[in-house]
């Protein structure tokens, strides 16, 4: 056996098989629009509802562990409480298991076919739609290409005495399997492809169901250092999503082991080919956890929130104050609506001193809940301009009429104001990734140019809440001052690169900054005068 082939051949086949699952899950997610982050928030405010979206958006994306993260964002930036995120992750561990159960099926002669229609799809469609239909298909035929490679790849171990002394081992000692396969899921972070490994090696009659379930036990607990590895930074809450995966895997396989021989006679009913019987135990795994766990699901969040202690401010996901029982009484339903425009003009705030500071001082553990509440300020906007615009449709007077139109000024200035935060997060990630030098002399000028902006944007706020005209004229007049300084520090930079005492790929990321502070300035600007003109 030439232990070097075996090791290119699985590399291989595992590279394929890695490239497959990605493109498949980038085109079911195209087709089925960028929706799954809209998916995840909205349908998980029951349990039962949760374990069942977990599963659709797994099923979209091939990754239990893309989900988790996805939740242990929306988590940190509080657009998901804890109940929410533990019942998605839930069903996020059986949503993994039918790449798993697709695989396990002998279809190894669709693959070539599945390349070659997908190929053809992808390259001749007209239609987004179609292109990405046929890259999901052409992903199938990748996936199905990486597992008879692999499969081809491990067959000269059947004449290995080391590896086959080592999965009888394995399957004497279940709990020398889990770690290993734990350890081994953790390093690739894909269950999928382990899995799809440990049916490879049961295709070729290698491994029997008892060494096969160790390993697959250890899968589940494997894929968990993905999700641990986002919550690094985050904040309180995030940490007790990550450690609710945790423990409800870790606990799942520390009973499945106590009932090990029962879980395997189950599995050994379950199908008669031992690579069905592989995916079966993955998928009966992960659906007994649930059921066993789901009974006791308020208190397993309560045993979370005890192992983490603390109390921690989140965010409210989704509107605040707008009411639609209140749109027959249009002076309230403006008035809810200006409050739902002000805890959007907050967060705003606050997102755009995060970005700063993200920008200034490199901080990457801020840039996940940037982005976060970037998406929120959208569905926000989005949220009041349909309540206003059903308010338009009551009889109103002409005072009420001006006030709708500019708060959906006002919403679109707040919305954009995000934007231009994210942009400036954006411009930190090619200074942190590129390993550009910023010099301190362009950070104290961007500081302290935010600091002006940062006090119009204060003033913007107060105007709004307090319908201050006069203040809103002071903005309005500072706004002359902001571009001023705006086109000095520009001149200014642009020559001390002349002068290189500045690197020009980090001078260009410098301007791009500064625009977008004083674009900020604009859109407060723009707020200062809907004050003005509706009062």
């Amino acid at each position: 056996m030439n232990a070097w082939l075996v090791a290119v051949g699985m590399l291989s086949g595992l590279g394929l098989f890695l490239f497959g699952i990605q493109m498949m899950a980038s085109g079911m997610q195209k087709v089925a629009g960028d929706k799954l982050r809209h998916i995840l928030k909205v349908l998980t405010g029951k349990p039962v509802i949760g374990v069942f979206t977990g599963i659709l958006v797994t099923v979209l994306v091939q990754s239990s562990s893309t989900t988790t993260v996805m939740l242990v964002s929306f988590v940190n930036a509080g657009l998901m409480n804890l109940s929410q995120a533990v019942s998605a992750i839930m069903g996020a561990n059986i949503g993994t298991t039918v790449t798993a159960q697709i695989i396990s099926f002998k279809l190894e002669s669709l693959a070539f076919p599945f390349i070659g229609v997908g190929g053809l799809i992808n390259f001749f469609g007209r239609r987004k739609v179609y292109r990405y239909m046929g890259q999901t298909i052409l992903g199938f035929g990748l996936l199905f290409l990486g597992m008879i490679t692999m499969s081809e790849a491990v067959l000269p171990l059947k004449e290995s005495e080391f590896f086959l002394s080592m999965l009888v081992k394995a399957g004497h000692r279940p709990l020398l399997g889990v770690l290993f396969s734990a350890l081994f899921t953790a390093v690739i972070q894909s269950s999928s492809a382990a899995t799809g490994i440990i049916i490879a090696l049961a295709l070729q009659n290698l491994i029997g169901i008892e060494s096969a379930i160790p390993l697959i036990l250890g899968t589940n607990v494997g894929t968990c250092i993905t999700v641990l590895i986002a919550s690094v930074g985050a904040s309180l809450s995030a940490k007790r999503a990550a450690f609710s995966h945790i423990i409800f895997n870790v606990f799942g396989v520390l009973l499945a082991l106590v009932f090990l021989k029962p879980f395997t006679f189950l599995v050994l009913q379950s199908a008669h080919i031992v690579a069905r019987q592989v995916a079966n135990a993955h998928t009966l795994f992960n659906v007994l956890n649930t059921i066993i766990v789901f009974p006791f699901f308020k208190y397993f969040v309560t045993f979370i929130n005890q192992i983490a202690p603390g109390e921690e401010k989140i965010v409210e996901m989704g509107p605040k104050y707008l009411d639609k029982r209140i749109l027959r009484t249009p002076a309230a339903a403006i008035n809810s609506c200006r409050q739902e425009i002000l805890r959007m003009a907050n967060m705003a705030h606050d997102m755009v001193v995060e970005a700063v500071d993200v920008f200034c001082n490199l901080n990457r553990k801020k840039i996940p809940h940037v982005l976060q509440v970037e998406d929120l300020l959208d569905g926000q906007e989005r949220e009041i301009n349909l309540y206003l615009q059903e308010l338009s449709q009551h009889s109103l007077i002409r005072q009420q009429t001006t006030s709708i139109s500019g708060m959906m000024s006002a919403a679109n200035d707040l919305e954009r104001i995000g934007d231009h935060a994210q942009n400036i997060v954006h411009c930190a990630e090619l200074v942190m990734e590129g390993k550009l030098q910023v010099s301190e002399v362009a950070k104290q000028e961007i500081y302290g140019f935010f600091e002006r902006v940062d006090c119009m944007l204060s003033k913007a706020i107060k105007a709004f809440a307090e319908e201050n005209v006069q203040l809103a004229m002071e903005i309005i007049r500072e706004d002359d001052f902001i571009d001023e300084m705006e086109r000095i520090l520009r001149k200014s930079h642009i020559d001390r690169v002349n002068r290189k005492e500045c690197v020009p790929a980090a001078g260009v990321i410098y301007l791009d900054v500064l625009s977008n502070l004083e674009r900020i300035a604009d859109h407060c600007t723009n707020l200062a005068q809907m004050v003005v003109g509706e009062f």
